[in-house]
């Protein structure tokens, strides 16, 4: 690379030879001193991206380059994870990767520092310490601040023992890139509360193993614990069945001298972003609930009828339910809204938005023009963005941009329930699953299929009547699958 002469400012010549200019080259901007041999630096400073409208720092998840490698402009960096998906991101610039600031695994806000990239004589420190000035404080040194105020919080548990202690302060913080180390740090705290013993004669066991045994209603005492001295751990809660009850003696001991422990994880960007943005928008939206119950007897003979003639595709009725939502939204515009303060936007496009459970939290990838598509179309784009959300593989424009969202837990068996409105929309649809029930129908009860769904809306937009009128022709369109697609 070589300055040009209109990258070069404030020239100034002085008596003793000295030359003080102003070089602008990519991301990085420094003034240089020239005594005698000229020397210009040629560095390119590589910050943190903004990958999302949401992001607000990112993970490192991998380099695909060392210091000292050669970089070529267009060739992949590094993957960076941000609170949706893990992207590849590529250089712009051609030299020698000099620095590498934010290590594999570790996190750092957007404009953070992370690699330099220039001649491999340059003098990274003297970049470093320019490019630094007015700058926030390196992710690396964010982290340490985060861990050190965690360390300071006082525990729940004073009579802790100081073998614990110990443990906990050996422990590295756990990267939710690295899925084999939290298997470990759970193996290290097993070992060290197997090395402390308790004579108080309690049951012990894991505050997840306690919260899953509750949840199912299991006594804690007609379990034979794995863990450490007999403590109760969540596979043993997993493997339990009322027929393996060991003898009332045969764990006594173990109970007495057990202990209570836990494992902690790090916070995923992810999980960060569906905190901040859920809690704004309950908080911050008031949410009114209108649920309804519809007649899924002549959607289902209809999907099947369907799944014949598309052999061997198949639709499901998260599909027809899509389906059915963007036809109800394009006769109830103000339910296909926003709210932006001081004005409401009411869309004339309908995008839906289709939650996606993945490991981390839960990603919303967005079905756009839903309305002018049939199932297959449906049904194929639906599958192929829920496979690249759970591979971290959603590119921006896969997930902005929804009008309208759909959560569907019927699939784990769940009746009934209430979402939180995702921001920017007006509404959000919980869909339960399909049960079979007793119905009366022309007088007589009668066997019958029915799904229940729950709107959530935002009052400042959506008023009572209007949510419902988008209920009753929902319920229509389900209950009558051919006027669907009219």
């Amino acid at each position: 690379m070589r300055v040009l002469p209109d990258k070069i400012s404030g020239l100034e010549q002085t008596g003793r030879n000295k030359i003080e200019c102003e070089i602008v080259v990519g991301r990085f901007s420094t003034t240089l001193e020239q005594t005698g041999k000229q020397k210009y630096f040629m560095a390119e400073v590589i910050r943190m991206p903004k990958l999302s409208d949401t992001m607000t720092d990112g993970v490192v998840a991998s380099w695909n380059k060392k210091v000292g490698d050669t970089v070529k402009r267009g060739e992949i960096l590094a993957e960076i994870e941000t609170d949706k998906a893990t992207m590849e991101f590529e250089s712009f610039f051609n030299g020698t990767l000099l620095y590498i600031g934010i290590e594999k695994g570790q996190g750092a806000p957007v404009d953070a520092i992370i690699a330099i990239i220039g001649k491999a004589d340059e003098d990274v420190k003297a970049i470093l310490a320019e490019a630094e000035k007015g700058k926030a404080p390196a992710a690396a040194q964010t982290d340490k601040k985060e861990e050190a105020s965690a360390v300071a919080q006082p525990d729940k548990k004073e009579e802790e023992s100081k073998s614990d202690k110990k443990e906990e302060k050996k422990a590295e913080p756990v990267s939710e890139n690295k899925k084999s180390e939290p298997v470990k740090q759970a193996a290290t705290t097993d070992k060290s509360e197997d090395g402390e013993e308790n004579n108080d004669g309690r049951i012990k066991a894991s505050p997840l193993a306690k919260k899953i045994a509750n949840e199912k209603g299991i006594d804690l005492q007609s379990i034979q614990g794995s863990g450490g001295h007999g403590r109760v751990i969540k596979r043993d809660i997993d493997a339990w069945h009322p027929s393996r009850i060991p003898p009332v003696m045969g764990f006594s001991n173990n109970a007495a001298n057990a202990k209570e422990g836990f494992t902690e994880e790090n916070v995923s960007q992810m999980r960060k972003t569906i905190a901040k943005r859920l809690s704004e928008s309950k908080f911050n939206a008031p949410h009114f609930y209108l649920t309804m119950e519809i007649d899924m007897e002549n959607a289902v003979s209809a999907r099947e009828a369907i799944n014949l003639m598309a052999a061997p595709a198949k639709i499901s009725f998260n599909d027809m339910v899509i389906r059915a939502c963007a036809s109800s939204l394009r006769r109830h515009p103000k339910v296909n809204s926003s709210w932006l303060g001081d004005k409401i936007r009411y869309n004339q496009h309908v995008h839906i938005g289709v939650a996606v459970a993945v490991e981390d939290g839960l990603l919303v990838p967005v079905v756009r023009f839903a309305d002018q598509k049939s199932f297959a179309q449906i049904n194929a784009e639906v599958k192929e963005l829920a496979t690249k959300a759970k591979n971290k593989k959603l590119q921006p424009a896969e997930w902005e941009g929804n009008t309208f969202t759909i959560s569907n837990l019927g699939m784990f068996g769940i009746e009934e329930f209430t979402a939180i409105i995702n921001p920017p929309d007006a509404c959000i649809l919980a869909v339960g699953g399909i049960k079979e029930v007793p119905v009366v129908k022309n007088g007589q009860v009668v066997p019958g299929k029915t799904m229940k769904v729950t709107l959530s809306c935002d009052h400042r937009v959506v008023d009572g009547a209007t949510g419902a009128a988008f209920l009753q022709t929902f319920k229509m369109l389900m209950e009558n699958p051919v006027t669907i697609l009219m």
